[in-house]
């Protein structure tokens, strides 16, 4: 995967998917704003069709994420990062890259503040860009050696217990060779993108979106020594469960509860990448510094501000 690099000619925009958070507060007033603003540039704009449902915008026309994929030459999303998951998913297949602007907290993925977006926008859609692409997942869950779940994920893939239960036993391999077994909460599988989300929480670390790598990241483990560990990106990751009630697996924001003894979730890297766009000069610990708030800085003085 390569790093965030200028693209050397200017891309054509002609029709413009608007994706947006419909549960915010607000959100009405930006999509309109948005929506003039592209128009008037002579933009085609089209909003995603839950997304049109559920605002008292006038003349809209709506398309679904299948038709978005096979019509935008790119998406812009207004929200946060769940709402940037669940888009993303559903674009990968299609290359549609996106454009997030932050109407949520942390944003790690919606990285252009709402209040600045008509600025940065104007310089994005004259081509003065970033393009940048990043890895997704692809899970079965299998029982008796037939598959009874299948999705993509761009964050994790979680296997965790219940919340009033004793811990999951697990069997882990990586391509087909034993790594260990585990007493613990659960275990996340996490890309690049990933790692600033729950894995994060969990005690792993932050992987760049340029590498090439997934963490595998154990929750609340019983033996301390458990710890995370990175694998190549092109390794296939199965995770039997052994023991323990009420385990699940969660894709993203899609869940299958009730996963049984024997159950095996065999997770590898999608085929499928999702290509983000970024203002010029985009830089990713630009994003962790301001989300993590890694603001302090040594002073000509030798103190920290």
């Amino acid at each position: 995967m390569l790093p965030a690099t200028p693209l050397s000619s200017p891309p054509a925009f002609k029709t413009i998917a608007v994706i947006g958070k419909y549960m915010a507060a607000g959100i009405e007033q930006s999509l309109s704003d948005l929506a003039s603003f592209l128009v008037k540039r002579g933009h085609a704009i089209v909003f995603e069709s839950e997304t049109a449902n559920n605002v008292a915008l006038p003349g809209l026309t709506k398309m679904t994420p299948e038709e978005i994929g096979q019509h935008a030459d790119v998406a812009i999303v207004v929200g946060g990062d769940g709402t940037m998951l669940g888009i993303a998913r559903q674009l990968a297949r299609f290359g549609v890259p996106l454009v997030g602007i932050n109407q949520g907290r942390l944003g790690f993925m919606t990285d252009i503040p709402q209040e600045s977006m008509f600025n940065v926008l104007a310089e994005m859609l004259n081509g003065n860009l970033e393009s940048e692409q990043r890895t997704l997942l692809e899970g079965s869950v299998l029982r008796d050696g037939q598959q009874i779940f299948h999705a993509l994920a761009f964050n994790d893939v979680v296997v965790a217990r219940g919340a009033t239960t004793g811990m999951a036993e697990l069997k882990v391999e990586v391509d087909g060779r034993f790594m260990y077994n585990q007493r613990s909460d659960g275990l996340i599988v996490a890309t690049p993108t990933g790692s600033t989300a729950y894995a994060l929480s969990a005690g792993g670390p932050l992987l760049h979106p340029s590498l090439s790598g997934l963490a595998l990241v154990p929750i609340a483990p019983h033996a301390l020594s458990n710890r995370p560990i990175i694998v190549p990106d092109s390794s296939t990751i199965e995770i039997e469960i052994m023991g323990g009630r009420d385990i699940s697996a969660n894709f993203d924001m899609q869940s299958l509860a009730s996963l049984q003894h024997h159950d095996r979730i065999v997770i590898r890297r999608s085929a499928y990448t999702i290509t983000f766009l970024h203002p010029q000069g985009w830089s990713y610990y630009d994003t962790l510094r301001e989300k993590l708030h890694w603001n302090e800085y040594p002073s000509v003085t030798g103190k920290l501000k």
